[in-house]
């Protein structure tokens, strides 16, 4: 695989992810059980953002010391892209959650826990498929237009959709749990497992967890192929996606109180997703360069983000 992802380079990535994760745990109370303050949220996203930064400012200036400054600026640009591509998708997963807890009417006090687990389990499945996806470019181009057509459907689909909500009780997975376990109908505080009359039963609380992972699969196979069509290098696909991934349960608090602000920002991603199908279907005719992709990416949720917000304003003033 062609990549720019020295010894160094990969370790210095695994340093920064552990350290900010064992901060997280051991001194943030991660995995927990207590109340995320709007306050707590919005300091955490703005870490998230900085260390990310920090990370591309450092990318770049390694790379410009090894290997000339225009693979630094290129490879910085496709990291930032990359980067945004998955924090923006990542708002529909965020969307998902908030149904999710609704549904199990999961304790808000829990609610941090389960996503700890979430994005543990996404950083693995995130990082399997990642690879995989650059090992089967790597060997059959075509894999490219697969992903194309994967991206145009996806697209389509989330527009079609958009303001259908799903109906949880009916998902395949749940209904499979149901029915293959003990399961409470009460929540225990943060256990996943409790043993009632000698028998090992799941909580609800598990049943969230199983379904936070799923979604991250679902998004993960939606959304990878999409940094794909940016840049192949398996390097920057994993750790722009790292980073989206890590300050996703932080986005998660500091949206969870104004999510329904946000009613137009579906159609933004679809498109945004249809976009970047046709330029993965266009590689070989034309390659639409990063920058401009970039470009485009930020005007489409910019705009969507302000006509849901000037729609909400609208509404709120009992204007049609």
């Amino acid at each position: 695989m062609d990549t720019v992802g020295s010894l160094g380079l990969w370790s210095g990535f695994a340093a920064i992810v552990v350290s900010m994760l064992a901060i997280d745990l051991l001194v943030a109370g991660g995995g927990r059980e207590h109340h995320v303050s709007l306050k707590e949220a919005a300091t955490w996203s703005v870490v998230w953002v900085a260390v990310t930064l920090a990370f591309a400012s450092g990318l770049w200036w390694h790379l410009d010391g090894r290997l000339g400054r225009e693979v630094a600026h290129a490879k910085a640009l496709e990291f930032i892209t990359g980067y945004l591509i998955e924090k923006a998708l990542a708002v529909d997963n965020v969307f998902i959650w908030l149904m999710l807890f609704s549904s199990f009417a999961v304790p808000v006090d829990l609610h941090k826990r389960v996503l700890l687990y979430g994005v543990l389990g996404a950083i693995v499945m995130r990082t399997v498929i990642i690879f995989t996806g650059a090992w089967l470019i790597a060997r059959a181009h075509w894999v490219l237009y697969l992903f194309g057509v994967l991206l145009l459907v996806t697209g389509v689909r989330m527009y079609w959709f958009a303001d259908r909500a799903p109906n949880l009780e009916k998902n395949p997975l749940v209904k499979w749990l149901r029915r293959h376990m003990h399961i409470t109908t009460e929540f225990h505080g943060e256990r996943f497992f409790v043993w009632q009359g000698g028998v090992r039963h799941a909580t609800p609380l598990f049943l969230a967890l199983v379904l936070v992972e799923g979604t991250d699969l679902i998004f993960a196979v939606d959304s990878i192929p999409a940094i794909f069509a940016i840049t192949t290098d398996p390097f920057i696909v994993l750790t722009s996606n790292i980073f989206a991934i890590l300050g996703l349960r932080a986005m998660y608090f500091l949206l969870v109180g104004v999510a329904d602000r946000f009613s137009l920002l579906k159609y933004g991603l679809a498109f945004m997703l249809m976009f970047i199908g046709v330029k993965m279907l266009l590689i070989d005719l034309y390659r639409i360069p990063v920058g401009f992709s970039l470009a485009v990416i930020a005007v489409v949720i910019g705009a969507s983000i302000w006509a849901s917000l000037r729609k909400e304003a609208r509404q709120r003033n009992g204007a049609p």
